[in-house]
């Protein structure tokens, strides 16, 4: 038996990959790049800085993006959008299903649709462990890492440097980068192969 690639994501194909990536003719069997950083203990749910980065890789880059801050509340009920923040700590019958649904989608996500992963490293990733599973799994199966630092270097993860494909100093460096890498037309052949 030959193995079939995975469909990037299952279900009513074009308006699921608009909803998922942000642009509405995107092909379904196309992969994105999945925008890794703090969520739970980011002040804004680490929604600012991906919406930037975000509309930059669309609109400079067109490519599909994977935004988890977006992508992650069309999976939970409004009870649960609601209450399983709280859940963790005073109901964990209740939570560990939901975590786990999101754990198992953003895995998903990222081993079966992701070609480039950017990933902001800032004083918040630390509190959590997604981000460092996120790289983890990213290095393990290839998919390169644009980490951005949002910390002084000294103060960098060497788990996370050491999954990390390249890092920058700020967006503006990682912005530079990925325009030049895609007006060679490698940053897309890059992420590919991944």
């Amino acid at each position: 038996l030959q193995a079939q690639a995975p469909t990037c994501p299952p279900g009513d194909e074009t308006q699921r990959v608009a909803r998922l990536t942000g642009l509405p003719h995107a092909d379904p069997h196309s992969k994105h790049v999945y925008l890794a950083g703090a969520i739970e203990y980011s002040p804004d749910g680490g929604k600012a800085w991906r919406r930037d980065l975000a509309d930059f890789i669309r609109n400079e880059l067109g490519l599909a993006v994977f935004d988890p801050c977006v992508n992650e509340v069309s999976l939970l009920t409004e009870d649960e959008k609601e209450g399983f923040r709280e859940w963790k700590r005073a109901d964990r019958d209740r939570f560990l299903p939901v975590i786990r649904r999101i754990i198992d989608y953003d895995i998903r996500q990222l081993l079966e649709c992701t070609s480039l992963v950017v990933c902001y490293w800032d004083e918040h990733v630390s509190r959590g462990a997604g981000t460092a599973g996120e790289l983890t799994l990213a290095y393990r199966h290839g998919i390169p890492v644009y980490l951005v630092l949002g910390v002084p270097a000294d103060s960098l993860s060497s788990w996370a440097a050491g999954c990390a494909t390249e890092v920058f100093a700020s967006f503006d460096d990682l912005r530079a980068r990925m325009l030049a890498l895609h007006r060679l037309h490698v940053l897309v052949e890059t992420a590919d192969r991944g």
